[in-house]
């Protein structure tokens, strides 16, 4: 039944990105190769239970890895898909997620680390985790004051997606196009985040402030943009794909692997980086305190960071992966895409999100006020 809510929704399906990015071959080949590799006895351990409830983003992972761990466990997997972290940490708060693993993006860690609501990992439990595999840029978060609490998923920029063939195919390269052409000829066709990091900071980017910014006179400049926008969206969402692609919306602030997903199969809707700045970001694996099945929750995580599950995940979701072990199993046509990889003068304009853009009371209250205008 999820299958075929994201079909109706329109998201893309593992069997579709693959097929149409002429991956699918690869998948197969590697799987095949692979298989006799994975360790089928490694997590054939009944004593984990019969669930996990994991918490993390649409369109993030692949499906067939989610049966594999339940063929191999007996564990059913169930998952609750979120749109921003303000939305998982006040799930946390209130208490009774239920959750077992969740995945936060590397700001928030140290946020709920204060507040008390993350386990600690024991890494005797996850054999398949080797620190020093991992880029350190997209994985020190994970740690906080020499304790690690969340190890890393993957990683990525948020730029915006625009569909060229409403631009006679000419492209885009700013954040001050996004929002001007927004208010004229694309009028009713735009999509912002239901998320305040990356709205309010696509804003602040326009008038060249940082993506992280809390000073009030550069907010009330971000709000002002914003308020004057609104009557212009499409619609104020997270879960962007479907609208995309039914050619309802033209175009959309975006996460890597969406604008990866929706290049893939409709070409003329090009990714892009504002030249004025944006996110860069990474995702971790973590645990809830009080996660009612913890060692499916250790077991869940330990599978995902298996080198050969995670380059499949890669190959469904499109998003780059920081583990050395897992980039040398994937094809050159992922490691050299300029859309995961892109040059380093775009990437040296980007911003790690900051702990202060989440707890921020100003920002909240902005966001709020924006969405209820």
């Amino acid at each position: 039944m999820e299958e075929l809510r994201r079909y109706e929704k329109g998201s893309v399906t593992r069997r579709h990105f693959l097929g149409v990015t002429g991956l699918g071959t690869a998948s197969a080949v590697m799987g095949a190769a692979l298989s006799g590799l994975l360790p089928s006895s490694a997590f054939a351990d009944s004593h984990i239970g019969d669930r996990v409830v994991l918490a993390t983003w649409p369109n993030y992972h692949d499906q067939s890895n989610f049966d594999m761990f339940t063929d191999q466990t007996g564990a059913f997997l169930q998952v609750n898909v979120f749109g921003s972290n303000e939305e998982m940490l006040a799930k946390l708060q209130a208490g009774g997620s239920g959750w077992d693993v969740f995945v936060p993006t590397n700001y928030t860690i140290t946020t709920y680390v204060a507040e008390g609501l993350i386990e600690p990992l024991d890494v005797s439990k996850l054999p398949n985790y080797d620190a020093s595999a991992f880029d350190p840029r997209f994985a020190d978060a994970g740690t906080v004051d020499g304790v690690l609490y969340a190890v890393p998923k993957n990683w990525g920029t948020t730029g915006f997606a625009l569909n060229t063939s409403h631009t006679n195919g000419k492209s885009m390269d700013s954040w001050k196009d996004f929002f001007d052409r927004t208010m004229d000829d694309f009028s009713g066709r735009t999509m912002v985040h239901d998320y305040q990091l990356t709205t309010i900071g696509a804003a602040l980017n326009y008038h060249g402030y940082s993506f992280n910014s809390i000073d009030e006179a550069e907010l009330a400049d971000a709000e002002k943009l914003l308020i004057d926008v609104k009557p212009h969206l499409f619609a104020i969402s997270s879960d962007y794909q479907p609208s995309m692609r039914s050619g309802d919306a033209w175009m959309t602030i975006c996460w890597t692997g969406d604008g990866k997903q929706l290049n893939t199969d409709i070409p003329e809707i090009e990714y892009i980086l504002g030249k004025e700045g944006g996110e860069l970001w990474s995702d971790y694996y973590a645990i809830p305190k009080g996660a009612p099945h913890t060692e499916a929750a250790y077991a869940l995580i330990n599978f995902m960071l298996d080198p050969e599950v995670n380059a499949r995940e890669v190959l469904a979701h499109g998003y780059p992966v920081a583990d050395n072990r897992t980039n040398a199993l994937l094809p050159d046509a992922i490691l050299n895409d300029p859309i995961l990889y892109p040059a380093a003068e775009l990437l040296n304009a980007l911003e790690f999100g900051a702990a202060a853009s989440l707890t921020d009371p100003n920002r909240a209250e902005l966001m709020a006020r924006f969405k209820s205008a």
